[in-house]
């Protein structure tokens, strides 16, 4: 029973997380975006970090 209720959790979170994304969208769209926005979004889609960065280096 807990398996199915560990999944209802992460489909409504999806569900939220969707939604903010589409309230996101929306409000973008209306007031654009400033420079702090396009930043952290720039953050937010890059595919390498230091992190990973520090992974390569400590499996080579």
């Amino acid at each position: 029973m807990a398996s199915s209720r560990n999944h209802q959790g992460a489909h409504g979170i999806g569900q939220a997380e969707e939604q903010l994304n589409a309230q996101a969208q929306a409000a973008q769209e209306i007031q654009g975006t400033n420079e702090v926005d396009q930043s952290v979004l720039a953050a937010a889609n890059q595919s390498d970090s230091e992190l990973d960065e520090i992974f390569e280096r400590e499996s080579e």
